[in-house]
């Protein structure tokens, strides 16, 4: 279950706005985008299941050669729903799951000093087929699998577009493995395509539940009731809070499994809405900054900042009910009653309680903010998350009347990049 809890305040000023809904929706669906509609692609789920069944027991290690929207999901889903050191763990079941997400040198060599080409898949992602880091990194790594004199189509599977680009025409020449990225789905919004659903298959996670609760999400999605509709809920809220100088978001999960789903959230937000231009081509220098944080570390670190410096942020709590674990915090000093504020107390009850009392010293200190309440962290509510904020994402393009799918500033620095290496 995926819950928002807000104010009743907050609620009357959402009802204010609920005739944008069906406008809203005719709007995203108008601009062909396939991230809500991946759910019901039987068939790739089928091809990713029965390639990852195909490489049972192959491979010790698979590594993910690929940057930004081609990287942060398959973190996310590997921090979120498997064992927080699954790689160290001495009798684990799946490969270990690396994810190279940059291009510094040192990244790279002290990867390669802990795999062993024979016995590592490396899946190369890319939406274009061309993105220069990722093609460093593929032929670095291909290199190294050919001077083993090993065979590159048993060690490299490519995720791209289904035509075009450097890594299709390579795929068809050399019949290297391969899986597509539908073409009217942006990198951002592609965890739930093989960009993510291939990585996960390999280590174990159960992706047809992940496209389950993206599914149950896409319903409220369809919804015209404000009162079900969580991701307009979310997107009309920091919409009218930017009026009101709310220009950053601050995500905050109380999990330590969901800090790489508030590191993949803050591509999504900043990547979609920070746009030059509208759709009538008026300059407008929108956006809104997203900010990844995470509790209760950050509340030594963030939170004097959150509470007396600049009143421009929203806040988004994440609260999980159900760690999955629950610990008593042991007394061992009963005779110092300074800490008997600790006694009988588990971790799981003091991590709520922080969690509550950084709620409400943000609140007395006027500073909004909203919960994302949650039973546990399984597969499917991420899958209902990536789609809760993907489609409030998408709403929000539509309040700003600006396209969320495009990011023509990306791709001005790639243009730039290239020209300095000629």
């Amino acid at each position: 279950m995926i819950k928002l809890n807000i104010s009743n305040s907050t609620v009357t000023e959402l009802k204010s706005e609920h005739d944008y809904i069906a406008k809203y929706l005719d709007n995203i669906y108008q601009r062909g985008q396939g991230f809500y509609n991946v759910v019901d692609d039987k068939k790739m789920v089928d091809d990713v299941l029965k390639f990852a069944k195909k490489m049972e027991g192959k491979f010790k290690d698979i590594v993910v050669l690929g940057i930004g929207g081609s990287a942060l999901g398959t973190i996310c889903l590997q921090q979120s729903l498997k064992h927080l050191y699954e790689n160290e763990l001495e009798n684990r079941k799946w490969p270990r799951l690396h994810v190279l997400d940059n291009i510094d040198p040192l990244f790279i060599k002290q990867l390669e000093d802990i795999i062993s080409p024979d016995k590592t898949l490396f899946i190369t992602i890319s939406k274009s087929g061309d993105t220069p880091e990722t093609l460093a990194q593929y032929f670095y790594f291909r290199s190294v699998v050919e001077k083993k004199g090993l065979n590159v189509k048993d060690h490299f599977v490519f995720i791209t577009d289904a035509e075009k680009g450097f890594l299709r025409e390579i795929s068809q020449n050399e019949d290297i493995p391969s899986f597509e990225i539908p073409e009217n789905i942006g990198g951002r919004f592609s965890v739930l395509t093989p960009v993510g659903l291939l990585p996960a298959a390999l280590i174990g996670i159960d992706i047809k539940e992940l496209l389950s609760g993206a599914a149950q999400m896409r319903e409220l999605f369809y919804s015209d009731s404000v009162e079900h509709n969580l991701p307009f809920q979310i997107a009309t809220i920091q919409y009218l809070l930017s009026f009101e100088g709310k220009i950053m978001t601050v995500l905050i999960p109380y999990s330590q499994k969901l800090i790489r789903f508030a590191d993949w959230y803050r591509q999504l937000l900043a990547e979609s809405i920070g746009k030059a231009k509208d759709d009538h081509g008026n300059t407008v220098n929108i956006g809104l900054t997203p900010i990844n944080a995470l509790g209760v570390t950050d509340q030594h670190s963030q939170n004097q900042l959150y509470n007396e410096g600049p009143n421009d942020k929203f806040f988004i709590f994440i609260r999980v009910n159900d760690f999955g674990c629950d610990m008593k915090i042991p007394v061992t000093h009963p005779e110092n009653k300074s800490v008997n504020y600790l006694k009988g107390v588990s971790f799981e009850k003091l991590m709520h309680t922080e969690q509550e009392g950084t709620l409400q010293a943000l609140t007395q200190n006027e500073r909004p903010n909203i919960t994302l309440e949650i039973d546990r962290v399984d597969e499917k509510t991420i899958g209902g998350m990536f789609m809760l904020f993907e489609c409030a994402t998408a709403f929000l393009g539509e309040f700003f009347n600006i396209n969320a799918f495009d990011q023509p500033g990306v791709e001005l620095s790639k243009k730039i990049t290239k020209k300095l290496l000629t």
